[in-house]
Order: C-alpha cells, then sequence, then structure tokens
C-alpha cells in the first residue's frame, strides 16, 4: 500500500456543547451531519488492498469482510476515507448487534458478516489519488467527497449535511428515533487535524432516578491503602417487579471516591443474605443472562466482582440514550434522591424517542 496518507491515522474528533450552535459562530461557518452510532473508520484503498482503522488505530479489517468488499465496489481506487461502520436492524441502528462482530473466530466473523451485514457511512476524505487532502478545509474536502462518492451503492453511504440551522434542530429530534446519536458540526474551514478536538457535538441528555444496588472498586487504592469506590451499580424495576441491571455511574473524583464508601457502608450487605441479584453468585446464571459480577468478554478473565448493598438508595443520573434495556454508556451521577422510593424507580420513567426509518436517514 502506497498512499498520501497512511495508516494508522488517529481521527479528528469533536468536543460537547450544550446546544445546536448557530451555523455562523465560528469562523467560516458551520455544516451540520447526523451522528452516527457505530465505529469510527478510517478506509484505507490502494486498488485491492484495504485497511479499515479503528479510534484506537488497530485495524478492523478482519471483522467486516462485507464492508471490504463494499470499499473495493463502491470507493476510488486510491482514497482514504473517515466514516462510520454501522449494522441496521430493521428500521434502525443496532449497536448491540455490531459489538458482537468483534469476534476472534474467523468462522464466526464469517457467519455474522451474513447475519447481520454492515454498512459504512462517509463522511470526509483524507487523501485522493496521490494527493493529501487533510491540509484542505472541510469545504473543499467535502466537495471532492461527494464527487467521488456520487455513483456509490449500498452498503457504502455519504451522510448528508446542512447548513439551516432549522433543519439540524429537526434532525437532531427526529433522527433518534432511527438509532442516531444527535449532530456533529463541522467548521467548514477547518484542515483534518488528528486528534484534535476541532469539530462541536450535541448529544441527547436526559435523567433517570436508579437503585443502587452495589458497587465496584477502583483499581487505585486511597490514600491510606483501603478500597475505594470505582463506579456504582444501578438498577430498575422491570413489569414484572424486578430489579433489572442496568448500568453503572463512574467518573469521581479521587477524594469523592473514599466518600462514597461511607456513605454506603450503612446499606452494605454480606454474601449470604438476600438480594434481587442473588443469582450473581451461581456461575451457571451468567450463561443465559448478563448478570452483576459476569466476566467480561471484552476482556477475558477480568474480575467484575462486586459489593452488594440493600436496595434501599436512589440516585439521580445523567445518561444520553439506552442500548435495549441497559443505558448505552456509563452514566454521571447527579445527586442522592432521599425523597424517591425504591419501587418507583422503573422503566416507565424513561423517555422513549419517537420511531424514525433509518432508510429515510441514508437518503441524499
Amino acid at each position: 500500500m502506497q498512499l498520501p496518507v497512511m495508516p494508522p491515522v488517529a481521527p479528528m474528533l469533536a468536543k460537547p456543547v450544550p446546544s445546536v450552535p448557530e451555523p455562523d459562530s465560528v469562523a467560516g461557518g458551520l455544516v451540520y451531519e447526523p451522528k452516527w452510532d457505530g465505529f469510527r473508520c478510517i478506509v484505507f484503498r490502494d486498488g485491492d488492498d484495504v485497511v479499515l482503522g479503528s479510534r484506537n488505530e488497530k485495524p478492523l479489517t478482519r471483522y467486516f469482510p462485507e464492508v471490504v468488499e463494499a470499499v473495493r465496489r463502491n470507493l476510488p481506487e486510491r482514497c482514504v476515507v473517515d466514516g462510520e461502520i454501522v449494522v441496521r436492524t430493521g428500521d434502525r441502528l443496532d449497536f448491540g448487534a455490531l459489538q458482537q462482530r468483534i469476534h476472534p473466530a474467523d468462522s464466526r466473523v464469517r457467519r455474522l458478516a451474513d447475519e447481520t451485514p454492515a454498512s459504512f457511512v462517509a463522511f470526509d476524505l483524507l487523501a485522493l489519488g496521490d494527493d493529501d487532502l487533510m491540509p484542505r478545509p472541510f469545504r473543499e474536502r467535502r466537495a471532492a467527497l461527494e464527487a467521488s462518492l456520487a455513483s456509490c451503492r449500498p452498503p457504502v453511504h455519504l451522510t448528508r449535511v446542512s447548513r439551516d440551522l432549522g433543519e439540524a434542530r429537526r434532525w437532531f429530534d427526529a433522527f433518534e428515533g432511527a438509532g442516531l446519536d444527535g449532530l456533529v458540526c463541522k467548521p467548514l474551514g477547518a484542515p483534518y487535524q488528528p486528534d484534535k478536538r476541532v469539530m462541536l457535538k450535541v448529544k441527547h441528555a436526559r435523567t433517570a432516578d436508579c437503585v443502587v444496588a452495589g458497587w465496584r472498586a477502583h483499581k487505585q487504592r486511597g490514600a491510606a491503602g483501603q478500597e475505594i469506590v470505582g463506579s456504582l451499580m444501578l438498577g430498575l424495576y422491570d413489569a414484572s417487579g424486578t430489579l433489572q441491571s442496568v448500568g453503572v455511574a463512574a467518573s469521581f473524583p479521587m477524594a469523592r471516591r473514599a466518600e462514597l464508601v461511607e456513605e454506603l457502608a450503612p446499606y452494605t450487605i454480606g454474601a449470604d443474605d438476600d438480594h434481587p441479584w442473588a443469582a450473581w453468585r451461581d456461575a451457571a446464571a451468567h450463561e443465559q443472562a448478563r448478570l452483576p459480577g459476569a466476566v467480561s468478554r471484552w476482556s477475558t478473565g477480568k474480575s467484575l466482582d462486586w459489593n452488594p448493598l440493600r436496595p434501599e438508595l436512589v440516585v439521580e443520573v445523567g445518561y444520553d440514550a439506552m442500548e435495549g434495556t441497559r443505558f448505552r454508556h456509563t452514566t454521571q451521577f447527579r445527586r442522592w434522591r432521599p425523597d424517591r422510593s425504591p419501587r418507583s424507580c422503573t422503566y416507565e420513567q424513561l423517555e422513549r424517542p419517537v420511531r424514525y426509518d433509518l432508510a429515510d436517514v441514508l437518503e441524499d
């Protein structure tokens, strides 16, 4: 492979802002794009030689053979394209199905490529032929990308863009129903800057009241060598009255982690005491459901042991989206809610976005 931009390349990043900015709020203006909920991927193509680079700069190539073939059919002969690998289920993006595509067994990779095929959504052009486009402003890179992908066909797509603030706000509300993650706002005059937060992103922000049913220790110890809180384990009651494990709250300052141990101490129970997640002790139970204490398939052998608590504490957390019955990302601690009953912490409180057909988002 001989390209003017060679792998690995760290993708250009975005910093969060609380609301959709005006298009002229930065010098040179802004353009809006849907924020795709998938794996960030920089595609390098030199003839039949294709590399799919990830955000951490490790190749994704072996996990998505169908994307490699689609790149050979649709992208220019020699190019470097920034985009997102996504998986679609019905009329929505399916990040859970996308995660399952990362598997060590080649036979499973090939089977999943048929069962849950991925698509590639292109949104920037870093190189074309012998030309390095990274120093050029985004408006020029976008024009070149549109010309280069004018005849592309699914599963390769060119993301839509708009400079209209009203349309961007409509996208922000409507496209969530198709599983998208918000908006990315790109400065039209900016060059491509790897690993720099040059762009802006607007994501959905919500709150939920959850039961604190346990905690996991931080990998570091406190100042006195004591165990400190790494994350709070959160639960919500489903329609049958069962407390479901829905995610964690983390990202506390070190001093606060030590304080939390003291605050949680009165609610600590023994390993043999009754607890809604008592099944975590039974290794066989983990084969049927995702339970606290299971071994993570992303870090085989890593212990996820935890400290159970009486399910009496309620915490308000901030979150952006749900993935099935769990929070999509780690939530943010907001405040304790002593005024709320644990039994009132149900899925019914969660906002559900209106469904939106993903095909309408992908249409240009």
